[in-house]
């Protein structure tokens, strides 16, 4: 089974490539939230994967939360893997590099009692890998969406590096880190993403322009946290939003803005060439 999270589709390719090459469930963690679906069962043979984009060098909330609530059923004892022994392996999107993300996700497999390995240790993400999409975070005055070239230049290098990490999950290779961390990886996490995560999260900048929206009610369909009613949209300011911009960047009219400095930037989503 594979958990996995995406706003603007980078994710959810990488983690629909997978699924499809080694044959196993493809789980968007939106939808087990709002099923109220925590349990799983690992059935034999299976493995466990997460995907998600990082966000402030962090997984996203909504993953982190999910996580805590998750419980995963080992295979039963005297079964073919040993000992009902479970591989779980990562994978985190970017847009460059991830800080410590995979660091911050297995402390969160490990604080859960509920997710436990062979043995009864701690559940861990054993083998890990980063891999580099488009940009799609727009809300800080450094941050832009890429270049039609280099947004085509790093799917042709994702598309070419996903052969590699499907061999590795599906051999279930383990001490596998193919990751982006950058030059200071628990600065970019703990302090900048620290912060980020903590007081940059939010839907209260999110405006839509009346006269441009053409109410066709996209934006609260694409939200994976459904934080959007009407037409022209209302965020509901639940506290709930992940800030993935799948609002902003799916509208086909540029109508909705997160304050002035993305009425100068470009949109962008998986797909959409």
């Amino acid at each position: 089974m594979i958990f996995y999270f995406s706003g603007t589709g980078n994710t959810k390719w990488v983690a629909g490539q997978i699924a499809q090459a080694i044959g196993e469930e493809l789980l968007y963690i939106p939808d087990l939230i709002r099923k109220g679906q925590y349990e799983h069962t690992c059935h034999v043979g299976e493995r466990i994967g997460f995907c998600f984009p990082t966000h402030g060098w962090q997984p996203p909330r909504i993953v982190r939360e999910f996580i805590r609530r998750l419980r995963v059923n080992r295979p039963p004892q005297g079964s073919s893997d040993s000992e009902g022994e479970i591989f779980c392996w990562a994978l985190t999107t970017c847009g460059d590099n991830m800080g410590e993300a995979m660091t911050i996700l297995n402390k969160e497999l490990a604080s859960n009692p509920h997710l436990r390995g062979a043995g009864g240790q701690p559940l861990q993400a054993e083998t890990q890998f980063a891999v580099i999409m488009p940009e799609s975070y727009v809300c800080l005055p450094f941050m832009k969406t890429d270049s039609e070239e280099k947004e085509a230049m790093k799917i042709e290098l994702a598309t070419l590096q996903m052969p590699h990490i499907i061999q590795m999950i599906d051999e279930r290779r383990s001490g596998i880190m193919e990751l982006e961390k950058g030059a200071t990886p628990r600065l970019y996490s703990y302090v900048i993403g620290g912060y980020f995560n903590k007081r940059m999260i939010t839907d209260k900048k999110f405006t839509v322009d009346e006269d441009v929206c053409t109410k066709c009610g996209k934006c609260s369909r694409v939200c994976p946290v459904d934080n959007i009613k009407g037409t022209p949209p209302a965020w509901i300011h639940n506290g709930r939003c992940t800030s993935c911009l799948a609002c902003y960047h799916y509208c086909p009219v540029h109508a909705i803005n997160f304050g002035k400095i993305t009425r100068k930037r470009e949109q962008y989503y998986f797909g959409r060439r």
